[in-house]
């Protein structure tokens, strides 16, 4: 499976769903993080060259698995170059669109999906993130303009369980640079050295490990749950 995380606006969650959902899952996959992919050549890194999205479709086509996080600063740029390599977006299995509640997202996260129906990326391959739902929230309550698009256009696939919890878990794996799978793979026992410890300074961060475990094993349930329902037919 290929597939690229993509929304024209920032803090929806892409790096997030590509790093915790997506590459824990698609076996294989090689990860592109297209925030810097031309930094060498662009300090700002704020816009992609064509050489490089050639370069980029041109090795997509020899590969079988892959995860391409677009960063916000180059998802304008990111399309128009798909438009100019007419077809290239057949190198993708699907998109993965991630949209939170707040106005301008859905609002972004509409107009995300019209540019890519727009070049045809069919519907089927279009598949929308309910982003940091939560727990007293319903979709339908958070979500009403992207379902109302929906009911309108058609122009992605709805589904309703890809419903992505919010969680503190993510952030405080950011500072670690790890994933959620890889939390719950480590090995370490955090009790026993938690017991060991003899101050508090040093009592603190195994007790921080043992609470993110704790969030860890909830949050992995949820990106299960949501991964099943992304890619069902």
């Amino acid at each position: 499976m290929k597939a690229a995380v993509i929304n024209f606006s920032g803090n929806v969650g892409k790096s997030t769903i590509a790093t915790h959902l997506l590459m824990p899952r698609i076996k294989d996959a090689e990860f592109f993080a297209i925030e810097s992919i031309n930094s060498d050549e662009n300090q700002d890194g704020e816009k992609m060259r064509g050489k490089h999205f050639g370069q980029l479709q041109e090795y997509m086509m020899t590969i079988d698995a892959a995860v391409v996080d677009i960063g916000a600063s180059n998802v304008e740029e990111f399309i128009k170059l798909m438009q100019q390599y007419r077809g290239s977006h057949e190198e993708f299995d699907y998109f993965v669109v991630p949209v939170v509640k707040e106005g301008k997202q859905q609002r972004d996260t509409v107009a995300t999906i019209q540019a890519l129906s727009a070049m045809g990326v069919p519907a089927k391959k279009i598949r929308v993130i309910f982003n940091k739902l939560e727990a007293d929230e319903t979709l339908e309550e958070a979500f009403a303009p992207m379902l109302a698009f929906y009911e309108t256009e058609k122009r992605f696939t709805l589904k309703p369980k890809a419903m992505l919890h919010a969680s503190d878990i993510y952030q405080g794996l950011r500072a670690l640079n790890i994933s959620v799978t890889d939390l719950l793979n480590d090995p370490t026992d955090y009790r026993a050295l938690l017991r060991e410890a003899k101050t508090l300074e040093e009592k603190s961060p195994h007790a921080s490990m043992i609470s993110l475990k704790r969030l860890a094993t909830s949050a992995q349930e949820n990106l299960d749950e949501v991964f099943t329902a992304l890619f069902s037919k």
